[in-house]
């Protein structure tokens, strides 16, 4: 499983948009975030697409990124567009009206 082999964990906790405190594990080596009810994260909210942006583990550099599906109205990370960015524990995610923070607990 994904970032399993050193001990630590990563997820996306929301921090605005609804459902505040609200954590999603990123256990596999993909995580898919849309409106679609298939996808892995799944946010009810207009402003995103069905399939709006995925997280990558990324092995080789044991780190992860999020790459925006060429949604319409983007990902942001800290406030700037990104069509992909890696991502540190404290970022920031925004897409849609949801605002995730990026954590790794030991």
């Amino acid at each position: 499983m994904a970032g399993e082999g050193n001990g630590k964990r990563a997820a996306l906790v929301i921090r605005t948009g609804g459902f505040e405190g609200t954590r999603y594990e990123l256990a596999g080596e993909e995580t898919l975030i849309g409106r679609n009810p298939t996808t892995d994260i799944t946010l009810l909210d207009e402003g995103i697409s069905r399939e709006h942006a995925i997280i990558l583990f990324d092995d080789d550099q044991a780190r992860y990124e999020i790459e925006d599906l060429e949604s319409t109205n983007g990902t942001k990370v800290n406030g700037k567009r990104v069509r992909n960015a890696p991502l540190a524990p404290g970022d920031e995610i925004q897409i849609g009206h949801t605002v995730f923070e990026f954590v790794i607990d030991a």
